[in-house]
């Protein structure tokens, strides 16, 4: 009889986004029940005192996103987890945590909607909501896993660039990949690299909180360390107080984006499959993008030129990979479950160089391989 391996471990997408926030760091979590991320709460409420970690069922979700900003600022990892409809409510907090820069991990199980819809039903409705559901001018950086294993590392690499950027990371997950069931293996002896928030080295008379630096991320003390300033979701000045000279607006708005956009490089990530003479290119992400890279194998036994690009980073959009493929396909077909929404980044980037075709579902059920490989042949 073989002997089980000790590592390796069938697992659901939303126990690895717990295992992976335990092993990033993850000491802190408030939230509020909600299908299809309720998982997560019931197993860090168990995990969490085991590790000297801190586990709060809040009264709603706008009260869990305030809260984990708190316990940011306080030097904890943090995170929460939602979906659609408390993703919605954490909004104004989200916005928060951007113009002050909060480090934290808010992980959306997206499912379908408007408004409370399918509770169990699978969806990608929340892709711009992502980028775009807090109000004014803000950066913001999106994960999306297709596997179980990816949960596991990208909730970790969520917490790493949270801490290195002092941005909020969103794990945009849909409820196929949360639930579903994989084998993983899960080893201490494999090397992870962790982030930790650069902290002031300068006594506390001389800590600037918000300072531009080349990097654009300032150093970021504890609340309780003995460096005091003041948090606001005013715009401030470099010491954290509300400010209405344009003279320290402009810079402070513009150092929020440059932060990130001068790091695109270590942000940005996603997975080419045949691409290299693709004439035809999916683009597909999380779920759909398991089903697509079914239907580019079965094209390719037909004889067809096709490809897949999967945005791992779906925000900020990975238009240098788009432009890669562009640059040799003639044809692209974009499947997403929802009306279109990665479609129309697409099209930005795209600028009529091939021809953008979409194939959007939105009854709560999955895009087949045989209803992408339909398209395929339509395309062809």
């Amino acid at each position: 009889m073989k002997k089980r391996n000790p590592e390796e471990f069938l697992m659901q997408g939303n126990e690895a986004i717990v295992a992976g926030a335990l092993k990033a760091g993850c000491r802190f979590y408030a939230g509020y029940p909600i299908t299809p991320a309720t998982e997560i709460a019931e197993l860090l409420s168990v995990k969490l005192p085991g590790v000297d970690g801190t586990f709060i069922q809040m009264e709603d979700e706008i009260g869990s996103m305030g809260t984990i900003i708190g316990a940011s600022l306080a030097g904890v990892k943090s995170m929460t987890a939602t979906s659609g409809p408390g993703f919605s409510l954490m909004q104004e907090n989200l916005g928060f945590a951007v113009m002050a820069e909060v480090p934290c991990v808010v992980v959306n199980v997206m499912r379908s909607g408007p408004s409370t819809g399918q509770p169990t039903a699978p969806s990608q409705g929340d892709i711009m909501q992502a980028r775009w559901g807090t109000h004014g001018d803000h950066p913001m950086i999106v994960l999306s896993p297709s596997t179980v294993r990816e949960c596991y590392d990208l909730t970790i690499r969520a917490f790493n660039l949270a801490e290195k950027y002092r941005n909020p990371v969103i794990l945009l997950v849909d409820e196929v990949i949360a639930h579903m069931r994989e084998k993983i293996i899960l080893s201490d002896r494999e090397e992870i690299e962790l982030y930790e928030r650069r902290k002031p080295t300068v006594p506390p008379e001389w800590y600037i909180p918000y300072e531009d630096t080349p990097a654009g991320v300032p150093a970021m003390a504890d609340f309780g360390s003995g460096y005091r300033y003041h948090v606001t979701g005013l715009i401030h000045d470099v010491r954290g107080f509300p400010t209405s000279r344009p003279d320290e607006i402009g810079p402070l708005i513009m150092r929020l984006f440059r932060k990130i956009s001068q790091n695109l490089v270590d942000i940005q990530q996603a997975e080419f499959l045949a691409t290299e003479d693709a004439e035809i290119v999916i683009v597909a992400c999380g779920c759909v993008a398991r089903a697509a890279k079914r239907a580019v194998g079965e094209a390719r036994a037909m004889g067809l030129k096709v490809g897949l690009l999967r945005p791992i980073t779906v925000w900020p959009f990975v238009r240098s990979a788009l432009e890669k493929v562009l640059a040799t396909s003639r044809s692209v077909i974009v499947p997403e479950m929802n009306m279109g929404q990665l479609s129309r980044e697409v099209k930005r980037v795209n600028q009529g160089r091939a021809k953008v075709f979409t194939l959007n579902k939105v009854d709560g059920t999955m895009i087949t391989a045989e209803e992408i490989l339909d398209r395929i042949r339509e395309v062809a």
